[in-house]
């Protein structure tokens, strides 16, 4: 289970959850317990731990069992006792009025508890919580963090300041400090470890939290989809946690724009993320963490059959009708509730109690959390009858009980499954029926519990789901939450369920203030809205339901091939691309190609013997070779006057060639060192250099020179952090992205040359990277075979999958890419689903260079098997 990952010292059978909710546990003595009886004194060594509204005696005996004493009737000689872990055994607490009394050789120790016990003996309960509080913050502010405790002696920090460590149901104090290696907390009492230690280049994702109703909350995790995160703090005052979550941004590549709402929906609509991990981050989003019960995840019923012996998947009757809440579900109790409803006084609502709570997440996971059960019930589990007995019973109850309205838990849709089972033999009662609370008892369809939660994943998952969703978004974070759209679909619950719905601090008693915290903490509250307007239908691709369009069918060597096309719509591309995979080979040219672009009446080729070539369209013969240096040609593009070719070299020029002349007719000494790549729009020219340099040249025609030869004015320069090797163009021009060698993205704004986004995606070089047809992403190759794709508006990576080989070179049109591997086989990969759906042989060597018509029917290869090969799309 997720919150049940945190680190405790496994040997210690003391535990916070033995606390009171919100008690504090200061510090711990060595002790004895003295027993008397008729015969002899007996002294049972063990740690004596003062706490702030009991005390606990820990033998060192784990067949003795531990002892706790509240404060408020605390004498020193007879009072009631708490009897916890019998023989090492977690059981319901047993209570005794007994004499006990312990010897403690600090006289501190004494002095100290009897200022809890004084505490605990006040009238109001807002006068307890005061001095109680007032007694942890004088301790807070005469200690702070202990530098010794650095990893390092370099290490420079940044800031400290009181905090709370906040687990499932308690919390623990101490000092936060933050360094330029490393976050650090320091419990006060030493527990569970003297200092936690995070390194910040770990730390993936940070959450600020809403905790206690109050802005005051910050969650770490140092994984992506981990539900489990590396720690949760509370800080006394927002000014403090919001320094450490900023200062830890730095960290993070695009963080804060990174992780919304709207950058995740995105990636869920395009198939990059699952339905699980989706709702994942949403519930992150909308302050629901594993180490806060009173907001813990929330996922709903899918599955409505519980009766059947096989469950047809491809039935809609077989799932829930994601559209409704869950009290809405049942047709005569939601009128029931209606009639209520219409009759009661302002603020008025249908449903009494919510669909998620600490006691509905116990409820689930009691057989793996027992400890937690008898500290949220004060020591007692649930009457047996009213436990989790079995899945059917559960959803029964939920569409005909009065008041249970609760949905699932994350663990639903898991791998493990120990939450349905009573591995650890706990004794949870006897039902009426006179059957002992074991095992869960599954649905008919489930073999076992691990084929319930395999069969409730793949439910998670179906198209069904798929398709119906964000229904169910809209009402749990979406625009059905709240105002008349909640009313219309019958979603109101009780008004102090909501963000917002009432101002703890703005109430003057003290003690209604705690009592109305506590009755918003312990019964549910509602996500944090994240959509104010419809949520999005999954996109759910059929590709294999698309046909080859007939007028794209033409001869590759037909003359009039080009003027074919000339009215393509856009749909006949997404037609051609779907067809991708059914690519013939036509003709192979042997030479030692490096780069090559396409113009409008030759193929021309650049090659790293500084040597650029041309062969005729139709591939009738070798047209001609001309050589511009000592050092090799890096790539070559065709100006729009279709007699002139540019072409970059590693000797850090750019050379001009006019192909009527015959002859080099122009040099731009443009960089300091190789150039690596070109881009040309409206007048334009864009050349990357290994200089970390992007330069943007106006050319401008110079009338007065007989041989009018192309002029260009440096206009701006992109400054990067290492050599660019890569850049592409948007079809609009308005758009740039560059690659580096560091793996560093930056995606630039052409009108005013200022950056859009710049993104880490690469764990090395980036060989090659391009817009979208639509601009709206940016997909990359690199050294690491990872393929990235990057959405331009927010920066937020949406999809990176690992290659089996390294890519060199792709195109794509949005969906689809085919990409040219280390191999030398073309592979075609559905960026939806991040598969490769298909794999054709080429080069015995990698492929380097690739280009493709703007028809999407025409592909031209080239690699280091010195090979140019033409392919043509065939249905």
């Amino acid at each position: 289970m997720a919150f049940l990952k945190t680190k405790e010292r496994s040997k210690e059978r003391f535990s916070l959850l033995l606390l009171d909710l919100e008690e504090y546990y200061f510090e711990q003595h060595t002790a004895h317990q003295v027993t008397a009886n008729s015969a002899k004194e007996r002294k049972i060594r063990g740690s004596f731990k003062v706490c702030s509204k009991s005390i606990i005696f820990d033998p060192e005996d784990i067949t003795e069992p531990i002892l706790k004493v509240c404060l408020n009737i605390f004498k020193f000689w007879i009072y009631w006792v708490c009897y916890i872990k019998e023989s090492n055994v977690i059981a319901p607490y047993r209570i005794e009025r007994v004499s006990f009394s312990a010897q403690v050789s600090c006289t501190a120790v004494i002095v100290f508890i009897l200022q809890l016990h004084r505490a605990s003996c006040l009238e109001k309960l807002g006068d307890q919580t005061a001095m109680i509080e007032a007694n942890l913050q004088s301790r807070l502010a005469r200690s702070s963090f202990d530098k010794n405790s650095f990893q390092s002696v370099a290490e420079k920090p940044h800031m400290e300041c009181a905090v709370e460590m906040v687990m499932p149901l308690v919390s623990n104090p101490g000092h936060v400090c933050i360094t330029d290696e490393n976050l650090y907390f320091q419990p006060l009492n030493g527990y569970p470890e003297q200092v936690i230690q995070i390194r910040l280049h770990r730390i993936r994702r940070i959450y600020k939290r809403r905790h206690g109703l109050r802005p005051l909350g910050l969650e770490v995790f140092c994984t992506e989809n981990d539900s489990c995160s590396d720690i949760y703090l509370k800080f006394y005052n927002t000014a403090d946690r919001d320094e450490v979550y900023y200062y830890i941004a730095t960290f993070l590549e695009n963080h804060v724009t990174e992780h919304t709402a709207e950058s995740y929906m995105l990636q869920w609509q395009r198939g990059h993320l699952s339905n699980y991990q989706y709702l994942l981050h949403l519930n992150n989003l909308a302050d629901r963490s594993c180490n806060d019960l009173s907001q813990y995840p929330v996922f709903p019923w899918v599955i409505a059959d519980y009766t059947s012996t096989q469950l047809d998947m491809t039935n809609s009757a077989t799932f829930r009708d994601l559209s409704k809440p869950v009290g809405a579900l049942n047709k005569e109790r939601l009128e029931r509730l209606l009639a209520r409803y219409r009759g009661m006084p302002e603020p008025c609502f249908m449903y009494g109690s919510h669909y998620s709570s600490p006691g509905y997440v116990l409820f689930y996971l009691v057989r793996v959390a027992p400890e937690h059960m008898l500290c949220l019930q004060t020591g007692r589990y649930d009457h047996a009858d009213r436990m989790f007995n079995s899945i059917g019973e559960t959803w029964k109850n939920c569409l005909e009980g009065a008041t249970d309205f609760k949905e699932l838990i994350p663990e639903f849709y898991g791998n493990d499954s120990s939450f349905l089972e009573n591995r650890l033999n706990l004794n949870l009662g006897r039902r009426q029926n006179g059957s002992c609370v074991g095992d869960v008892v599954l649905p008919p369809w489930a073999s076992d519990a691990d084929d319930f939660l395999q069969k409730n994943k793949i439910a998670l998952e179906s198209q069904f789901v798929s398709e119906h969703l964000h229904e169910w978004i809209d009402l749990v974070f979406g625009f059905k939450q709240r105002g008349s759209e909640a009313v219309a679909a019958h979603n109101v619950f009780h008004p102090l369920t909501y963000e917002g719905g009432i101002d703890c601090d703005s109430i003057e008693d003290p003690d209604q203030r705690i009592a109305m915290l506590t009755q918003i903490l312990e019964f549910g509250q509602t996500p944090k809205q994240l959509f104010t307007s419809p949520h999005p239908q999954r996109i759910t691709p059929r590709f294999h339901n698309i046909t080859r369009s007939p007028s794209i069918n033409t001869p590759l060597t037909s003359p009039s091939e080009d003027s074919s096309f000339e009215d393509l719509t856009e749909e006949s591309r997404k037609l051609a691309w779907s067809n991708m995979g059914n690519l013939k080979l036509l003709s192979s040219v042997i030479k030692k190609m490096f780069l090559f672009i396409n113009g409008a009446t030759s193929l021309l080729l650049s090659f790293p013997d500084s040597t650029l070539k041309m062969f005729s369209k139709e591939l009738s013969d070798f047209q001609r070779s001309m050589s511009f240096s000592n050092m090799a040609l890096s790539s070559c593009l065709m100006l729009p006057d279709d007699k002139t070719v540019a072409c970059s070299s590693w000797d850090n020029n750019v050379y001009f060639y006019s192909i009527p002349f015959g002859r080099r007719q122009d040099t731009l000494m443009g960089h300091d060192d190789a150039v690596s790549e070109m881009c040309w729009y409206d007048d334009r020219l864009y050349t990357a250099s290994w200089d970390s340099t992007v330069k943007v040249w106006q050319r401008a025609s110079d009338n007065t020179s007989s041989q009018k030869r192309s002029q260009f004015q440096l206009l701006a320069e992109f400054e990067h952090d290492a050599g660019v090797n890569t850049i592409g163009l948007n079809p609009a021009g308005t758009l740039l992205v560059s690659g580096c060698k560091d793996g560093t993205a930056t995606i630039w704004d052409t009108g005013n040359y200022g950056i859009l986004q710049q993104v880490h995606c690469h764990a090395g070089t980036i060989h090659h990277m391009a817009f979208s047809p639509d601009s709206r992403h940016v997909l990359s190759v690199g050294a690491d075979s990872c393929l990235k794709v990057i959405d331009v508006q927010t920066g937020m990576m949406i999809s990176s999958v690992k290659a089996e080989e390294e890519q060199k070179c792709f195109c794509w049109d949005g969906n689809t890419a085919l990409c040219g591997g280390q191999s030398g086989d073309l592979l075609i990969w559905d960026l939806l689903s991040n598969t490769v759906t298909k794999r054709i042989p080429g080069h015995s060597g990698a492929v380097t260079a690739m280009w493709m018509n703007e028809q999407c029917t025409t592909v031209v290869t080239g690699g280091d098997d010195k090979q140019i090969i033409f392919w043509k799309l065939q249905c």
